[in-house]
């Protein structure tokens, strides 16, 4: 028989991605998402992770062996994201608790871990890069940490085991997410093509010059269940990323030649793109009706403030992938691939012209 895994988030970057390995992998999977999506191979669970009466119900009956959590919902401050994402989580896990049938979870997080949270992103004394794990949480509230607590408390009580991932900016699909930078720059370069507005890197210097790295969603959900099948990588908390390191000043330009653009030259002054583009929802209408794309919204295809963000962030980061190498996951993905790869995929879907 199958395994049986619950993947929580898959109308989501990372849920999807992970659903789709799953499902490769032989696995049954059953979906949660508060409006699923249609996907080959995955049982869809309508729920609200929010709602703890109605998420029992919808799940009752199911009972993974693995469970991968890769949601979270924003809130308007950090008090609000560590209360409310912490009762997602100790929802889903209390939910689950009677069937007795969960030996390991996976919980998505992120270098937040090490940044801090949005209100004191990259702010304050951070740890030095490249970020590892042993180098643990920051003095300060994060709901990443309150995320961490809930599954270590319910690992404990029902015995099951447990992995912490920690992407850097995930590039992937998806329609309807809050942290999209792949999609947030493919729209941005549409734009800049169909005005003549000059393609512009809307971040810091330090982002220009310094190195970065970045998680492909597929590494991502390729990591997620290594750990969930690997002893050695039961109840451990991991950094994973791409495996190269790049500079945005090399990136940028190959961005911009897959859509046909000259990059604008950069002259050391942050251009957000949440100003950019903020008045740019008619003019996406238009391009969505001209070229026959399914999503004329543009809310649910950009997020600029989180890709300001990260393009904005006054510290180099680069991330350590040590741990998971000694433990036997070699997996790789070069980030250029990965950005051209999903802007095609973005053409073939129509989400793009």
């Amino acid at each position: 028989m199958a395994k049986t895994a619950l993947v929580v988030g898959t109308s989501g970057i990372v849920g999807s991605a992970t659903a789709e390995r799953l499902v490769a992998e032989g696995w049954a999977v059953h979906g949660v998402a508060r409006r699923p999506a249609p996907q080959d191979g995955v049982l869809p669970i309508a729920a609200d992770l929010q709602d703890a009466a109605g998420l029992a119900a919808a799940l009752a009956g199911v009972r993974p062996e693995a469970v991968f959590i890769a949601t979270w919902s924003r809130q308007s401050t950090e008090a609000e994201n560590i209360r409310v994402n912490a009762a997602m989580v100790r929802n889903l896990l209390d939910a689950l608790r009677a069937a007795g049938s969960v030996r390991h979870v996976g919980l998505v997080t992120g270098l937040k871990h090490y940044l801090g949270p949005f209100e004191a992103y990259g702010k304050g004394v951070l740890p030095q890069t490249p970020f590892r794990e042993e180098q643990g949480r920051l003095d300060i509230e994060n709901f990443y940490y309150a995320q961490e607590d809930e599954v270590f408390a319910a690992a404990e009580r029902d015995g099951f085991g447990w992995s912490v991932h920690r992407p850097h900016t995930i590039i992937g699909k998806a329609v309807g997410n809050a942290m999209n930078m792949g999609t947030t720059l493919a729209v941005y370069a549409t734009l800049c093509k169909a005005t003549g507005r000059p393609f512009r890197f809307p971040g810091s210097a330090m982002q220009w010059n310094g190195l970065t790295d970045m998680t492909d969603a597929r590494l991502l959900a390729r990591h997620l269940l290594w750990a969930a099948t690997t002893p050695a990588a039961r109840n451990q908390d991991f950094n994973v990323v791409n495996g190269d390191v790049f500079r945005w000043s090399w990136m940028w330009e190959r961005i911009a030649r897959w859509f046909g653009l000259e990059p604008a030259p950069f002259d050391g002054t942050v251009q957000p793109l949440e100003a950019q583009m903020a008045d740019d929802a008619a003019l996406w209408r238009e391009i969505a009706a001209r070229d026959g794309l399914v999503e004329a919204d543009l809310g649910r295809l950009a997020s600029p403030w989180h890709t300001d963000a990260d393009l904005g962030r006054p510290v180099e980061v680069v991330t350590d992938m040590s741990k998971s190498r000694r433990l036997g996951f070699t997996s790789y993905q070069p980030t250029e691939d990965a950005f051209l790869e999903l802007f095609a995929q973005l053409r073939r879907e129509r989400l793009i012209p």
